[in-house]
């Protein structure tokens, strides 16, 4: 069985939507139709069903397609899913391929009343009403929110280090002022021509407090930092540096999502809409503005250059902290706290091809003991083959998709011709993203088969993929003492 609770159905409060009663539901129902069965429950409590990134239908899905499943059963088919054509696609060919029977109870649908046929236009009608009915109240719920940020209303959760909600009114922010003091001390030393790493290490060697150890005294989170201790860095004080909050203006419209279920995307800034002295400054405007010009003049654009294998895997001895790269004429890591808290036992300075050959040395070492010799390079055609069968295959259900899709709006065109329908619901839009969509998995085949004659770029790739896989991290203080620690 398979539970699904939104946070919007929890913000309703139907209490048929809860996760108690759906479970309840099945449960009997399973009592009254089935004997000798075994039942296991997959719940998704708090996410949205406009997708399918969620862990508990992921995991059914897994288990499904491994044959481990006979028969799902939901309390209705929004459970599931609220994309009709998702859920169309299960219905139709996934699950009957698969061989597994569905069961949507207060739908009244059992997939094995239609073995040999199609399920009636009343199940796709009501597909497509939780369709609409999501991506309507997606529409409502966001025209609310622009709304009531444009009225001036803060409506973030978390209050800005610096400030808190007004216990009168919780839409508005009032100074806190001991931590108010050192975010006036950051802009401070930074007009003063203190870079962000010389203002971490300031703040970190006087013992100052960093915003999420005021939020722990507060009892507003619970964090357990790593190396033992909460540090101030360069990112903390950039984040500070370019807030506009501490101007008294609040920031809204920053991104947008281009579909029901999808993830939000950065807008330019240009679009960003900005309310003016909302609430009380920190920092004087003149000052924000001053400092805000100095650093832009001072920034570079980002290299975009690949860094090494090991980003992210390299970590110092001492703090457990990731190092950081340095793209210098002999690139080297280091660790950043090492400057922000004067710790000299955290890692200085580490050779990036030094530690990059040892450590690609003793994995090859540690894959020659598992009877994987060799693996390195003569399994790097047969990635780039599997890949490529792989998006062929996904090709071919796309284009599946695009024809069931194309007689599904025909279809619908059809039923309006004839009267059986008030409305015709055109499909083309769809059939477009689609189309689209195949084009670009035949693009990411051709650029696969472009690399199996780029040794370099494959090889990268695979020796990525192999030390993400058995090394959980490497601890390195210098190049005669660092350690990998295996998987």
């Amino acid at each position: 069985m398979y539970l699904r609770l939104s946070k919007e159905d929890d913000k309703i409060r139907i209490e048929s939507n809860s996760i108690k009663m759906q479970r309840l539901l099945i449960l009997n129902y399973a009592r009254e139709h089935f004997s000798n069965y075994e039942l296991e429950e997959f719940v998704d409590d708090g996410f949205s069903g406009t997708n399918f990134n969620r862990p508990g239908i992921m995991k059914l899905l897994d288990k499904a397609r491994d044959g481990g499943i006979d028969c799902i059963i939901v309390k209705d088919f929004s459970r599931f899913a609220r994309d009709y054509i998702e859920l169309g696609s299960f219905l139709e060919q996934i699950f009957p391929f698969l061989g597994i029977r569905f069961i949507s109870i207060n739908d009244n649908y059992d997939s094995d009343e239609y073995k040999g046929g199609n399920p009636d236009l009343d199940v796709n009608f009501k597909n497509l009403i939780y369709d609409f009915y999501s991506k309507d109240i997606s529409q409502k719920v966001c025209t609310s929110l622009s709304t009531r940020k444009a009225e001036g209303q803060y409506l973030s959760a978390n209050s800005p280090f610096g400030y808190q909600k007004d216990p009168e009114d919780r839409h508005m922010l009032i100074v806190k002022e001991d931590e108010a003091e050192i975010v006036r001390r950051i802009f401070d030393m930074a007009f003063q021509g203190k870079a962000i790493n010389q203002i971490a290490k300031v703040l970190n060697a006087e013992g100052v407090k960093t915003p999420i150890e005021f939020k722990i005294e507060m009892g507003e989170t619970s964090r357990t930092p790593k190396g033992g201790r909460f540090s101030w860095n360069a990112h903390k004080i950039d984040a500070i540096l370019r807030n506009r909050i501490y101007v008294g203006d609040v920031v809204y419209g920053k991104t947008e999502r281009k579909h029901v279920g999808g993830r939000n995307v950065i807008k330019p800034q240009s679009e960003w809409k900005i309310y003016r002295d909302h609430h009380e400054a920190i920092v004087r405007r003149e000052l924000f503005d001053e400092i805000q010009l100095v650093r832009k003049m001072k920034s570079v654009s980002p290299d975009m250059t690949p860094k090494s294998v090991l980003q992210g895997i390299a970590v110092c001895s001492k703090c457990k902290k990731s190092l950081t790269y340095r793209k210098t004429i002999d690139p080297y890591f280091t660790c950043q706290n090492r400057y922000n808290t004067n710790d000299n036992d955290c890692c200085c300075r580490m050779n990036v091809m030094f530690l990059e050959q040892a450590v690609l040395y003793e994995l090859e070492q540690h894959l020659m003991k598992q009877g994987l010799n060799g693996v390195l390079s003569k399994q790097q055609e047969k990635d780039i083959l599997c890949k490529i069968n792989s998006i062929k295959q996904e090709i071919e259900t796309q284009k599946h998709e695009y024809d069931r899709i194309a007689r599904l709006n025909y279809e619908n065109y059809q039923l309006y011709l004839s009267g059986k329908s008030k409305e015709f619901t055109s499909l083309t839009d769809t059939l477009t993203q689609k189309s689209k969509h195949i084009k670009e998995l035949e693009e990411q085949v051709n650029i696969l088969k472009g690399k199996l004659n780029s040794e370099n770029c494959v090889t990268v790739e695979r020796k990525r993929d192999l030390l993400d896989r058995y090394i959980n991290c490497i601890l390195v203080k210098d190049e005669n003492n660092f350690e990998i620690v295996w998987k």
